[in-house]
């Protein structure tokens, strides 16, 4: 019965968000047999990513309402279901493993799970995050790498993401976390990641972050660039989140950087080019790209691999000759994120095939 409530488990999560795959080792079973008991997951699977009252929840499995009332909020305050809050009531849906159960633990991690989660992404679900990234973050320019004269659409510009939201939370990048647990991380900037709306409400409930200001938000966002960290919003014009990430500690990005054509698999519009003629050959550019985009050629000149480019503009802003500039992409091949949240995870369903 254990092991099956746990198998149950884990397939219900594979079909949320990025998935959450089953490995030959059995490592995703460890994880959430740390995370969830056993009526923990039998009230997870109860649940579905839509959002009822404790009443309705109560009514269709025959139980107390104060019972399962506390057992949800108990739930929720470990960070394995989301609720929303309105006026008097309160509502919570079951969540996927990112975003949403791994990174609810952000204010928790200690070795032991960061130990496992390392051993899960290394095993299955770093290639899982890579066939599915494009669909779950995208790849935006830092607005100083983008021509004034060139239209950038207000989803692509982070800047105006950040001005048109009505709350913002900043927090701990998990990634970045995870890895300093392990002493395995870059150093980069930490509280670098903004969520949004109900999603930075949570947060805030939670203390699991901290509000901001625009202007701070702003100027956090700069300090990301300068340390050559990636914007990448969740693919949704009105996304939930955006978070600033490095190739050495992201998911995403370091699951990305295992294959050999990764810009086939983000969401970007852009790309960058390099004038030989201006390139002075001082290997800055080189330096920044967290994809291994960039190469110097026989000349000493830096030249782009396309195949390897997601379009961040990180090695425009430094370049001392302004010899690279980000190129948006020819029209047939411009993409529009979903207007929300919600048909970003449908759609993102229907692209692994996943039936409800």
């Amino acid at each position: 019965m254990t092991q099956d409530i746990y198998r149950q488990l884990q397939e219900r999560l594979d079909k949320y968000s990025v998935g959450f795959p089953a490995t030959d080792s059995g490592i995703e079973i460890t994880i959430l047999k740390y995370m969830f008991s056993e009526a923990d997951a039998q009230m997870f699977l109860a649940l579905t990513p839509i959002l009822e009252t404790p009443a309705a929840v109560a009514e269709r499995l025959g139980r107390p309402v104060e019972a399962v009332a506390a057992q949800l909020e108990d739930m929720t305050r470990r960070g394995l279901l989301f609720h929303l809050k309105k006026a008097d009531s309160v509502r919570y849906g079951a969540i996927p493993f990112v975003h949403g159960l791994f990174e609810f633990q952000v204010k928790r991690l200690n070795r032991d799970f960061a130990n496992l989660v390392e051993e899960y992404f290394d095993a299955e679900f770093s290639h899982t995050m890579a066939k599915n990234a494009g669909g779950f973050l995208r790849t935006i320019p830092i607005q100083q790498s983008i021509d004034v004269t060139q239209r950038i659409a207000v989803y692509d510009d982070a800047c105006e993401i950040l001005k048109k939201q009505k709350l913002i939370v900043v927090t701990d990048c998990i990634c970045r976390k995870l890895r300093a647990t392990t002493e395995t991380w870059c150093g980069k900037l930490l509280e670098a990641c903004f969520m949004f709306g109900s999603m930075a409400q949570y947060y805030l409930d939670h203390n699991m972050g901290r509000q901001v200001s625009v202007d701070e938000a702003l100027e956090i966002l700069s300090e990301a660039h300068k340390q050559g960290l990636v914007t990448q919003p969740a693919t949704a014009q009105n996304p939930g989140g955006m978070c600033n990430c490095c190739g050495d500690c992201c998911g995403v990005l370091k699951a990305l950087n295992k294959y050999p054509k990764p810009a086939e698999l983000v969401f970007s519009n852009y790309f960058a080019e390099i004038s030989e003629q201006d390139c002075v050959g001082c290997e800055t550019c080189i330096e920044r790209c967290q994809m291994g985009a960039l190469t110097m050629n026989a000349e000493e000149k830096a030249v782009v691999n396309r195949d390897r480019c997601i379009g961040c503009g990180l090695c425009v802003t430094t370049c001392p000759s302004d010899a690279i500039k980000l190129v948006q992409k020819p029209e047939d091949q411009l993409k529009t994120p979903p207007k929300t949240s919600g048909e970003q995870m449908m759609n993102m369903a229907m692209n692994r095939g996943i039936q409800f």
